[in-house]
């Protein structure tokens, strides 16, 4: 059943699940004709200036989507992964589509609507470490997906995995229902879904994502989060004072507001100056459920004792609590300072890569794009966090949502010491 704990037998005697375990349950066997991952939700042209719109200058075009982000992430890795999405019978869509094939991406599941436009966002560099995201997709063609797109990948071929966030069911009630249907065809198939929370406050409110994802939170195997996005999660949670994105002045966290995100040294995965070292493994064992929880308003009655002063406690005990509700891994992204991985066996903490950062946007995609990967590769949490922290440095050493995502021959690039240069 989805989210259950692994058998006692994917565990070594510490406790540590053995590379190969998985969150819960077994991946579906790869086979020819199978997906590797399925994924889906809006993609659109991204415009990015070198300063404030209002001046004018030259803009670089590309393209841009949560998905698609961790889409073209894993098929540089090798992996046989299907998106699909709606786009506008114009221009703006053919460039999704042509750069999305280009990338190795199965595009076959797409659509184009010829009475709706493809979205627009705009990237502008307003200080060194502050960018504005302007968005222009309501109404768009992405937004209009429907439930029939979803039926039709899943009677193809059910994906090993399939991953969603939480900006696809916040578009429009359609996109909702397909992503609704689209786990409920996930647990009828056997595959594993990945849940990556993405909140964004623009798109709707805390309140309302809440909702949602406590709907979904019993279909999830693997649930990816910042530590501010948690708290939507759990029974209860969501809306009120200290939730992300709260207030429209709120920055520097993952998601939390999709006008304003910041960049450079400290605001994404690997950003120079973070620790470095192995993976350490902390078992759970003994340890009280009940400290922490700090950003949970009432929806986990925790003596306050126990959760001021604490914000790993916090987050353990939040990641408890979901577990408890049949996750089968919730994995927690720290910016700076790394993730962590807690499972049923315990928890797992990976420092961040030190690299120099470049540009923070679509750090939190190639993380889950690298985590999925050694997923399929059957390599355990630590193996898994490795990755995971590895392309998301790839990603805040390079510019653009997707660009510097990287192949698995350069996987090994960032160990490489200062001037090297790869014959």
């Amino acid at each position: 059943m989805t989210g259950q704990p692994a058998a006692a037998d994917s565990e070594d005697r510490r406790g540590a699940p053995r590379a190969g375990a998985t969150p819960g349950r077994p991946l579906l066997p790869g086979q020819p004709g199978r997906p590797d991952v399925f994924t889906f939700g809006e993609t659109m042209v991204a415009l990015r200036g070198s300063g404030p719109l209002k001046l004018g200058g030259t803009m670089n075009v590309s393209i841009a989507g949560a998905e698609s982000n961790v889409a073209i992430g894993l098929a540089r890795l090798g992996h046989d992964v299907r998106w699909a999405g709606a786009v506008g019978e114009d221009e703006a869509g053919q460039l999704v589509l042509r750069t999305l094939r280009a990338e190795g991406v199965g595009v076959s599941g797409a659509s184009t609507d010829p009475g709706a436009p493809t979205g627009l966002l705009l990237f502008e560099p307003r200080l060194p470490e502050v960018t504005r995201v302007h968005y222009y997709r309501a109404g768009s063609a992405g937004s209009r997906i429907g439930a029939d797109v979803i039926q039709r990948a899943f009677s193809a071929a059910p994906p090993r995995v399939l991953h969603l966030t939480g900006i696809t069911p916040s578009l429009s009630p359609t996109a909702r229902a397909a992503a609704r249907l689209a786990l409920q065809l996930a647990r009828e198939s056997g595959s594993l879904v990945c849940l990556d929370v993405n909140f964004r406050a623009r798109l709707w409110t805390a309140e309302a994502a809440a909702e949602v994802l406590r709907e979904w939170i019993p279909f999830v195997d693997v649930l990816i989060a910042s530590d501010d996005e948690l708290p939507l999660c759990l029974p209860g949670g969501g809306g009120g004072e200290g939730s992300p994105g709260g207030g429209e002045g709120s920055q520097g966290t993952t998601g939390a507001n999709e006008g304003l995100r910041t960049e450079g040294a400290g605001a994404g995965m690997g950003a120079e100056g973070a620790d470095g070292g192995m993976a350490r493994w902390a078992s759970e064992q003994g340890e009280a459920t009940a400290a922490g929880a700090r950003a949970c308003g009432d929806a986990v009655p925790l003596p306050p004792q126990e959760v001021a002063g604490d914000p790993a406690a916090a987050v353990a005990a939040q990641a408890r609590l979901l577990l408890d509700q049949g996750v089968g891994e919730v994995v927690v992204k720290l910016g700076a300072e790394g993730a962590t991985a807690f499972t049923h066996g315990g928890s797992l903490h990976q420092p961040a890569k030190p690299v120099r950062a470049v540009d923070a946007v679509g750090a939190g995609d190639a993380f889950v794009a690298g985590y999925l990967s050694a997923l399929l590769d059957g390599e355990g949490p630590a193996g898994r966090l490795e990755r995971a922290v590895t392309t998301g440095a790839f990603a805040v050493a390079s510019s653009g949502d997707w660009e510097g995502a990287p192949t698995r021959a350069e996987l090994g690039m960032l160990g490489a010491p200062p001037g090297t240069v790869v014959r």
